[in-house]
């Protein structure tokens, strides 16, 4: 078993980052110890990464507690699980894209940068007239 700031070590969220998914409900069945401190074991643990995972994936917090109530009703909702999760995944990719396309233009401007340095390439600008 494991306290509060032991599962805050062992997956690197914040202490008020636990203490709202336990308060939202979003971490159901942990267990207390005689003073009333929440105990988490290793299926807790498993879950807690998993709603790390849900939200850094983007999925909003309303999501998150309809997937676990889905998780909670067992296998016959896999079929909805699927579902939120293949839209997740595609805000994911489209994400990823956004981001490839983010990182050419950083490369472009940077291999730019080094030609005009390296008087390769003269140096132009769509902000500023340059005379030549």
């Amino acid at each position: 078993m494991y306290t509060m700031k032991e599962v805050c070590d062992t997956i690197g969220i914040s202490y008020e980052t636990l203490r709202f998914y336990c308060n939202e409900g979003l971490v159901p069945n942990v267990k207390r110890d005689k003073n009333n401190y929440r105990e988490f074991d290793e299926r807790n643990i498993s879950w807690l990464k998993s709603l790390q995972c849900l939200r850094k994936s983007g999925m909003s917090l309303k999501d998150m507690k309809l997937y676990m109530q889905l998780c909670m009703k067992g296998q016959s909702t896999i079929g909805e699980r699927k579902i939120m999760l293949n839209k997740q995944k595609h805000i994911l990719l489209q994400k990823m894209e956004d981001i490839n396309e983010c990182i050419a233009f950083v490369d472009h401007k940077l291999e730019f940068y080094a030609g005009v340095e390296n008087e390769e390439i003269a140096y132009t600008s769509n902000l500023i007239q340059i005379d030549e």
